[in-house]
């Protein structure tokens, strides 16, 4: 099932004409990752404890309508892919069901020095619950 984040727009996220600077929406996917990460029992501090960490590998963006100063939006993430050290997630960005930027972001699972490894088994659950039709 896709996860669901709901953010406000802050003056911090927007450029001098009110309209969310593009780099941060790679800000907002960022959080709604971890977090739809953290309530599928993923927790990356213990994973990182035991010297494992995910990094982002590739990330495809489409950027469609923009967000402004004050909007509500709401960050969709669902698992589209798992492979052995990595996965594929869709997320999209949405104001009041209006759909403003579609990313496709590839995670791998690593060491703390860089060696690839295979997706913890909890990562694998907390990624197949988050399955669903792409974003």
């Amino acid at each position: 099932m896709p996860h669901e984040a709901r953010y406000r727009v802050h003056y911090e996220d927007v450029d001098m004409g009110a309209v969310v600077y593009h780099a941060n929406y790679l800000r907002f996917i960022e959080r709604a990752r971890s977090d739809a990460l953290a309530e599928a029992g993923v927790d990356q501090g213990a994973m990182r404890a035991a010297g494992l960490v995910f990094v982002v590998t590739r990330i495809e963006a489409d950027f469609l309508s923009p967000a402004r100063y004050g909007d509500m939006i709401r960050v969709e993430t669902e698992a589209t892919e798992t492979r052995g050290a990595s996965a594929t997630l869709a997320q999209a960005v949405f104001r009041e069901g209006t759909p403003l930027f579609r990313a496709r972001v590839v995670f791998a699972c690593m060491t703390i020095k860089g060696r690839p490894v295979r997706l913890p088994a909890e990562a694998r659950a907390a990624l197949a619950a988050m399955e669903g039709d792409a974003t």
